[in-house]
């Protein structure tokens, strides 16, 4: 279904919707698409407001907007899109694009709005389940048309805060923004999906009597499969912890603080709103950070088999190479998510196509075997639209990120050298270099942190602890973090962590740092 608006030019709408039928055509089902001309000033305006038209006031989105116009006046980089996960999609073109131009993007868009629309990480920004858990394994058939109503959601709370600023000032409102902001990522990426919370978690006056999990076994191994001896020290284990976790608050870890911070910090009222607002838009934002190599990706393979083989005629052919290589090209120092999707994607449509995979493929130990394996399968089509619902970028970089096909596309890992006091080549190795790309997308790269207890050693203090996964915090980030933590819940905080291979614990109590060794 087409959405015209009154400010897309007329040969714009006829061109928008005979590519919406090439990709309907091709297989790709998107939700409705309204395409809007912005000149480059509006178009940097939007971005700097994370695509949205209207967003709560803050100093932060008028500083994004001076750098993307710099950057665009001095020719660093120019916004040639921008989409909306949204029911109904709103994508942007740029005014003065050139038609092979428009027509490259709007093939990218419909690539786009298909993942936003298909992919299971995106099922959390469904309005109509924001509070339940979601099963990603659902069945969605063709009435699948959720509430996605972002632009609104986000107006709204921009009227909120509005309403906030007029009864408490602009200073005192955009003070606690702040904090708040210098908090986003303090929640749990995969909450939707996991059930962390069961009414057995809460302490009943009778608890049931602990079970130890058994090994399956009939009746006449079991003795030997689960030694009366080894039950019995288990259920003393079990009961101990259960006895020193009485009393305590939250009885298991949190790693959302954000909610924790809602449910149990002494907030004012409108403090409290303002915090739930910017838990509530982190939260829209991680499905896109949690497919961003697969998301570019899957765009990019739709847009380059749309304009090369349906919508580019002789005329127009060479402008749409010369802007997409533009787009696939790569540079030192950083990684083009666009470029490393598009041919993981092409990988595994042709590795399905020519039967290179499963236990055969796997053992082959033949080189010249390998090099020529063709099975003529015929699967690559049907394997890549199951990638793109079912994967996000770990598991899609962890699955099909093969040692081929880093030696092909030469992958390697680079790092800061003190010596040269430049950025060098780190590994060529296979695994160096999948497990750094790995790390860097684990939890987009943040620090996992998770509330352990609201009453720290009897004094009301908030301890939080950091699984240390072979990188340090930085010290600058963690006391800042700290500061705001103190900010909201208006008592001493600690994190629990690890600082050149010793367990200590920071402290703010809100006029000094302090740092002790966890043993001490």
């Amino acid at each position: 279904m087409t959405l015209a608006h009154p400010s897309l030019p007329r040969y714009l709408r006829i061109e928008q919707d005979k590519i919406e039928k090439i990709a309907r055509s091709h297989g790709l089902d998107f939700f409705p698409v309204v395409f809007e001309m912005l000149s480059y000033s509006q178009m940097n305006e939007i971005a700097a407001y994370g695509g949205f038209p209207n967003r709560y006031p803050h100093w932060r989105f008028g500083m994004e907007y001076e750098r993307l116009a710099k950057s665009y006046e001095y020719g660093l980089s120019k916004i040639y899109e921008m989409v909306i996960n949204n029911n109904p999609s709103f994508a942007y073109l740029l005014e003065g694009n050139s038609l092979t131009d428009q027509k490259l993007v709007m093939c990218h868009v419909f690539g786009h709005v298909d993942f936003f629309k298909n992919n299971f990480t995106f099922r959390s920004t469904d309005l109509d389940t924001m509070d339940r858990v979601v099963d990603p394994t659902t069945k969605r058939g063709n009435g699948y048309d959720p509430n996605r109503k972002w632009i609104d959601k986000m107006a709204n709370h921009g009227a909120a805060v509005r309403r906030i600023v007029d009864r408490y000032g602009i200073q005192r409102t955009e003070e606690f923004i702040d904090v708040c902001l210098s908090l986003e990522n303090l929640i749990d990426p995969w909450s939707r999906f996991v059930v962390r919370r069961t009414v057995e978690d809460e302490e009943d006056e009778h608890p049931r009597e602990v079970e130890v999990p058994r090994m399956r076994a009939k009746e006449y191994m079991d003795e030997f499969i689960n030694p009366s001896e080894y039950i019995e020290e288990q259920k003393k284990k079990l009961t101990l912890e259960r006895e020193k976790s009485k009393g305590k608050h939250p009885q298991t870890r949190e790693q959302d603080v954000l909610l924790f911070l809602i449910e149990n910090a002494p907030l004012e009222r409108w403090e409290r709103a303002i915090l739930s607002i910017i838990r509530e838009e982190g939260y829209y934002f991680v499905p896109q950070m949690q497919t961003k190599i697969m998301n570019e990706g899957w765009a990019s393979y739709w847009h380059s088999k749309m304009m090369t083989g349906d919508v580019c005629d002789w005329s127009e052919i060479v402008d749409y190479a010369e802007n997409n290589a533009g787009v696939m090209a790569t540079s030192g120092g950083r990684l083009n998510p666009y470029k490393l999707g598009v041919e993981l994607f092409r990988s595994i449509e042709d590795r399905w196509n020519r039967g290179q995979f499963g236990r055969e493929w796997e053992e082959c130990s033949d080189l010249d075997d390998k090099k020529n394996w063709d099975l003529r399968l015929g699967l690559g089509r049907d394997k890549v639209f199951e990638v793109r619902a079912m994967y996000n970028d770990v598991t899609f970089i962890d699955e099909f990120l093969t040692e081929e096909f880093a030696i092909e596309h030469k992958l390697f890992s680079y790092s800061w050298s003190n010596r040269s006091e430049r950025f060098e080549i780190e590994s060529r190795e296979f695994r160096a270099v999948k497990e750094k790309l790995l790390a860097q997308l684990t939890n987009f790269g943040n620090p996992q942190i998770f509330v352990e207890d609201s009453n720290f050693e009897n004094r009301g203090e908030l301890l939080l602890t950091h699984d240390h996964r072979g990188v340090d915090l930085r010290a600058d980030y963690a006391r800042e973090t700290l500061s705001a933590l103190v900010r909201i819940w208006r008592r001493p905080v600690c994190l629990a962590t690890r600082a050149d291979g010793k367990a200590v614990v920071l402290r703010y109590d809100g006029k000094e740092h302090s740092s002790r060794s966890s043993d001490s």
